[in-house]
């Protein structure tokens, strides 16, 4: 009987998951030309209350995260009517995510030539090195910083024709607690698919707005303020480096209980969040009377809320959220010359003229738009979207560097002894 042929990577469509605080999502999309993709179709399972299995970026639940997994890659692969899609890039963040520069050095003894081969290993070494260091941390993404061939640095990744003797690289490793990876391992292991490739979501929100603006915007110096539903993460940049990587655990989600308190249930604050909220009072252009649900505890049966009721109750609880990353931006400000905005949070009315009020650093929302086809539909280039983009972009570079991967996923045995079954026994 013919042995069936390994399945490679390159012949999979790409595919980006976000396993966030309020739902997993997957996108599938395929390249059309450098730089340029067509998204092919999105699919996300929402955390139900009591049923939640990221909190902060970590992944509390590993079963229950699997199965979500398992699920929407499931969804997907019908939508766009493949039998399965086996593999996948991801983008990791989290509450306890930190920085930090390290490099490798090689002397390959005489001039030849610079081997992708060379490069993993030398990545891999100074993944090591800050394990090693400290046992309780795990590296989850190095982003090339600078190399130096032969004494005579440059900020590009060598290539198979450059050629070197002495050759050192340069990353900034982000790295946080264990747990991070290796419950998302376990997560993809119990839903039977492989991580194609995993980067740092800042890695990925940048790589999409410097590929949209010009890669001017990161030597200039950029900042980005990513706001979650449960974290809001300040990424400061400049010139190959990170000036700064700061991460407070609260989000969106915590705007929403805020608006909670005004007597309503969670589920009719979200609603009035995403359809009203404002930034400040001072940017409501028409103060408008709502009348809505009481929550079950309340005597009444409706209450009469205005819009800028509801924007004072943000502001108050977007002060207490931004604080600490506006302090932290006023100390790098001078040195940069862009603030971009991004994530479901930050969709509040008003927001990106908010933070203008806070800084003296020229705020925008952050756009993935010229790296989609013009034909997408215009719901996928909303900023909850963006980092599944630059996922997407980072896995087509990952694939041009390492083509004819075979496509690898924890087989029954592996599932078994991890004791990962009983998702597919329930």
């Amino acid at each position: 009987m013919a042995r069936k042929k390994a399945q490679t990577a390159d012949s999979l469509p790409l595919v980006a998951i976000d396993l966030g605080s309020d739902s997993v999502r997957a996108l599938a999309a395929r390249q059309l030309a450098p730089d340029l993709f067509q998204v092919l179709g999105v699919e996300q399972r929402a955390q139900r209350f009591g049923n939640i299995c990221v909190e902060q970026g970590i992944i509390t639940q590993s079963s229950i995260a699997g199965f979500a997994v398992a699920e929407v890659l499931k969804l997907l692969a019908n939508r766009i009517g493949l039998p399965e899609l086996p593999t996948a890039f991801v983008s990791l963040g989290g509450q306890s995510m930190q920085i930090v520069a390290v490099h490798s050095k090689r002397d390959q003894a005489r001039r030849k030539e610079i081997s992708q081969a060379l490069l993993d290993e030398m990545e891999a070494e100074c993944k090591t090195k800050i394990e090693q260091r400290n046992p309780e941390v795990a590296v989850l993404g190095l982003v090339p910083s600078y190399f130096t061939l032969d004494g005579v640095e440059q900020d590009e990744v060598p290539t198979p024709e450059q050629r070197a003797a002495i050759v050192e690289a340069h990353y900034i490793a982000f790295y946080g607690r264990r747990a991070i990876e290796s419950q998302l391992t376990k997560a993809f292991s119990q839903a039977a698919k492989s991580i194609e490739q995993s980067f740092v979501r800042p890695e990925a929100l940048l790589s999409a707005f410097a590929t949209c603006d010009g890669n001017h915007v990161l030597m200039e110096g950029c900042a980005v303020l990513d706001m979650g539903a449960q974290t809001t993460t300040l990424t400061v940049y400049k010139g190959g480096q990170y000036l700064a990587n700061r991460v407070v655990p609260k989000g969106g989600y915590h705007i929403t209980r805020m608006l909670e308190q005004q007597g309503i249930s969670f589920q009719t604050a979200e609603a009035l969040k995403c359809r009203f909220g404002v930034a400040s009072p001072a940017l409501v252009e028409r103060n408008v009377r709502l009348r809505v649900p009481a929550s079950p505890e309340m005597e009444e049966r409706e209450l009469l809320i205005t819009t800028e009721q509801l924007a004072e109750a943000i502001e108050l609880k977007l002060r207490e959220i931004l604080a600490p990353l506006i302090d932290e931006l006023k100390k790098v400000e001078s040195r940069i010359r862009t603030l971009y905005i991004t994530g479901g949070a930050s969709m509040l009315t008003g927001m990106d003229s908010y933070l203008q009020q806070q800084t003296r650093v020229h705020v925008q929302y952050g756009a993935h738009n010229l790296l989609l086809h013009r034909d997408t539909e215009e719901k996928y280039l909303s900023p909850q979207y963006t980092s599944l983009i630059g996922t997407i972009l980072l896995g087509q570079d990952y694939r041009d560097s390492h083509p004819n991967q075979l496509v690898r996923k924890a087989n029954f045995l592996e599932r078994v002894k991890e004791g990962t079954l009983e998702i597919f026994l329930e």
